[in-house]
């Protein structure tokens, strides 16, 4: 049995049980796999294919780039915000993750297609599709276990090492390909990435399609909207927000920072109100959490570096020469290249995660009552990513080469596992965290907001990229200004969450 549900939520069906955990997980595990696959698959390439097929490879085009990607991070996660809407009141989960994944996969194999606006055009179709799949999948793993059940943080970090496993692999693979295969280091073939992409998106659809049976119930439309005419009013509503998104993206980060501002305290309300109709409790729940939130942002601000200014500054600045001899024959064999290649650092954080989250998973249960509370693993999440921006403080201000003007290789390497520690301590957990504490009606609204807070702070580091990389692209000079102010921005925070943490567990009435 998965666990006696609490008052108010229905207990889950009774699953078979593999190691230790509802059948379901398993199924849900492999979609978002393959969904991440897709999603992972063509983050090293956007900035670097931007710079290169819009601005003619010139640095000028790395602060353009980096506040396009902020932004479409930001519209993929904002977008949860409806799409947990029309999940809960419209068409159910499962068929808001079918209809997801067919936009999704569609607006990938859009962007292949070597056009500014249609460019624009695909990313705007993803943001759609991820919107009505990625906060469902994971409201859908909370509706696995009871509130109660002591199982539910540990099945979300399974759930996690999912979206790492498909993280990591999706690099690697879509590096060979436009390189090696159909591409060159001069000239990598960036359609195929977004190709391969889009064929790992539709083995997602695919996947959970055929899985859908396991879930017994979970997720099926809710009462009244069994019928098909709402599925093609939800998919006709879709093609028009489509144009719509897209005039998002194009406004630009700063005044789409003012639309997603917006749209958060909107949200904020709406959950706020619904709190106050349970009672106390569930309005101090609901503040605990939307406290949580804004720390969350913080975070993800400096985190999503990595998509954007860390690529720049493994691309131009860190010495990727590491190998030689046979080793060096096995990489280019391996990449197409004779260094370290600049997509292989995106697969860095998802091997730390995949080592380092059944460790942590240990640490939580073991520590008992010992064991951090929800405010103070974010609060560590915060603390260790501002130890990652002081170790790039420390390699750009004193660990130059006089020669090559290039930091050490082992320097940016370490920072992806020091915020791979930073990330479990928070980003699992903020999925527990939801579900646990939305109100039972709005679960997957609420999930709507980890997701757009995580969007805000997506969209402010594409800002923060484009201060890093100036006006003529990145300089050693301008990283180093940049990442200091990163460090201090984490700490700070860090600490004041640490002491505010008893008074936000007290809101929280024993959700541990």
């Amino acid at each position: 049995m998965s666990g006696a549900a609490l008052p108010g939520q229905p207990a889950p069906p009774q699953f078979d049980q593999i190691m230790g955990h509802p059948k379901p997980l398993w199924m849900l595990f492999m979609s978002e796999f393959w969904e991440r696959f897709a999603f992972y698959g063509i983050r090293w390439a956007l900035v670097l294919y931007i710079v290169a097929q819009f601005y003619g490879g010139d640095a000028s085009g790395q602060q353009p780039a980096g506040l396009v990607y902020g932004s479409y991070l930001a519209l993929v996660y904002a977008g949860a915000i409806f799409g947990g809407l029309v999940a809960d009141k419209f068409i159910g989960y499962q068929r808001s993750i079918l209809i997801g994944a067919v936009f999704m996969a569609a607006g990938l194999f859009m962007i292949s297609l070597p056009n500014q606006d249609i460019f624009k055009l695909g990313l705007a179709t993803i943001i759609v599709g991820n919107g009505m799949f990625k906060p469902i999948i994971s409201t859908m793993v909370g509706r696995l276990y009871a509130t109660a059940d002591e199982r539910r943080d540990s099945g979300f970090t399974i759930f996690y090492m999912g979206i790492n496993l498909g993280a990591m692999i999706a690099p690697l693979l879509t590096q060979y390909l436009a390189r090696k295969i159909f591409g060159s280091d001069t000239m990598p073939a960036y359609k195929v990435v977004f190709i391969a992409a889009g064929i790992g998106m539709l083995i997602s659809l695919v996947w959970f399609w055929a899985g859908r049976g396991q879930l017994k119930g979970i997720g099926e439309p809710p009462a009244g909207g069994e019928s098909l005419s709402r599925v093609v009013t939800v998919v006709v509503g879709a093609l028009v927000v489509i144009p719509v998104v897209y005039f998002l993206l194009a406004m630009g980060a700063e005044k789409l920072q003012m639309v997603l501002s917006a749209m958060f305290i909107g949200l904020a309300a709406m959950l706020f109100v619904e709190g106050l109709r349970n009672g106390a409790v569930a309005r101090d729940k609901v503040i605990a959490m939307l406290i949580i939130f804004a720390f969350n942002i913080l975070f993800w601000m400096f985190f999503e570096q990595a998509g954007s200014s860390f690529t720049f500054l493994a691309d131009q600045i860190v010495d990727r020469d590491i190998f030689s001899g046979a080793l060096q024959g096995l990489v280019y064999r391996m990449s197409g290249e004779q260094v370290f290649p600049t997509a292989w650092f995106q697969s860095v954080n998802s091997v730390a995660i995949i080592v380092l989250a059944p460790v942590i998973a240990w640490i939580w249960v073991k520590l008992g009552s010992w064991n951090p509370s929800i405010p103070r693993k974010f609060g560590l999440g915060l603390l260790f990513n501002g130890l990652a921006f002081l170790l790039l403080m420390a390699a750009l201000s004193s660990m130059v080469d006089p020669q090559t003007l290039k930091i050490p290789f082992w320097t940016l390497f370490a920072v992806y596992w020091i915020q791979s520690i930073g990330e479990l301590c928070l980003s699992p957990i903020g999925l527990s965290m939801v579900t646990k504490l939305a109100p039972v009606r709005l679960v997957g609204f609420g999930m709507g907001g980890w997701f757009l807070s995580t969007g805000i702070g997506n969209n402010l580091s594409g800002i923060f990229a484009g201060h890093v990389s100036g006006e003529g692209g990145m300089t050693t000079a301008s990283a180093l200004s940049g990442y200091t102010f990163g460090f201090y921005a984490l700490v700070g925070s860090g600490v004041v969450l640490f002491l505010i943490a008893p008074l936000i567990q007290k809101l929280m009435h024993g959700v541990k």
